[in-house]
C-alpha cells in the first residue's frame, strides 16, 4: 500500500495491526472515483474481525511472502473465508518480495491456477509491478460493481438508493407544520 499510494517503502515497516484504511482517488475510463483500501492483518488473533472486512468489498488482493511458506499455505483459509462472505468479487493473488528471491518468478504457484485467479509477482521494496497490480485491481472492482449480479450487491444497491419518505400531516388547527416521525424500535 505504501509503495502504491506514496511511492515509498520502509524496510523496517511493522506488519499491519488488525486493519489500516487508506483512501485514494483514481481515474477509470475518464471518471474520477474514490477508492477505500482496507489493509488487513492475516494473523489468527484478528480472525474474529474478518467478516466486517468484506462488507461492500468489490475486489480482493491476497498477498503472500515468497520467503515465508506459511503465508502461501494460509491462502486457502483466507480464500475460503472470502468466498463465504463475497462469493463473486474478483480476487488477485500476489507473490511479494521477489526482489529478495528472483527465482520465485520461475515457480508455479498452484493456488492461483487451481482457482483461475490472476497471479502477480511484485516487490514492494523496489516497486516492481505494484502500480500495475493496484490499477488492475481498481479496474476489476469498478467493473464488478457496475455489472454485479450477486444478490448481496443488489440488496446493498437498493439500500443505498432507499430514501425515507417524510409524511406531512396537517395539524388539528390546519396550520402547515411538518412532523418527522421516527420509526418505533423493533
Amino acid at each position: 500500500m505504501e509503495r502504491f499510494l506514496m511511492n515509498g517503502f520502509q524496510p523496517q515497516q511493522l506488519s499491519t495491526y488488525a486493519l489500516t484504511l487508506y483512501k485514494h482517488t483514481a481515474t477509470v475510463d475518464g471518471k474520477t472515483i474514490l477508492v477505500d483500501f482496507w489493509d488487513t492483518a492475516g494473523q489468527e488473533r484478528f480472525q474474529s474481525m474478518h467478516a466486517s472486512y468484506y462488507h461492500k468489498a468489490h475486489a480482493c488482493i491476497m498477498v503472500f511472502d515468497v520467503q515465508r511458506k506459511v503465508t502461501y499455505k494460509n491462502l486457502s483459509t483466507w480464500y475460503a473465508e472470502l468466498r463465504e462472505f463475497r462469493p463473486e468479487i474478483p480476487c488477485i493473488v500476489v507473490a511479494n518480495k521477489i526482489d529478495a528471491d528472483i527465482n520465485a518468478t520461475q515457480k508455479s504457484f498452484s493456488f492461483a491456477r487451481k482457482f483461475s485467479l490472476p497471479l502477480y509477482f511484485v516487490s514492494a521494496a523496489d516497486g516492481t509491478n505494484v502500480v500495475k497490480l493496484f490499477n488492475d485491481a481498481i479496474r476489476l472492482a469498478v467493473s464488478y460493481k457496475q455489472n454485479s449480479q450477486d444478490f448481496m450487491d443488489e440488496v446493498l444497491r437498493e439500500l443505498e438508493n432507499f430514501k425515507l419518505e417524510q409524511k406531512e400531516e396537517d395539524a388539528p388547527d390546519q396550520d402547515q407544520s411538518s412532523r418527522i416521525e421516527s420509526p418505533s424500535p423493533s
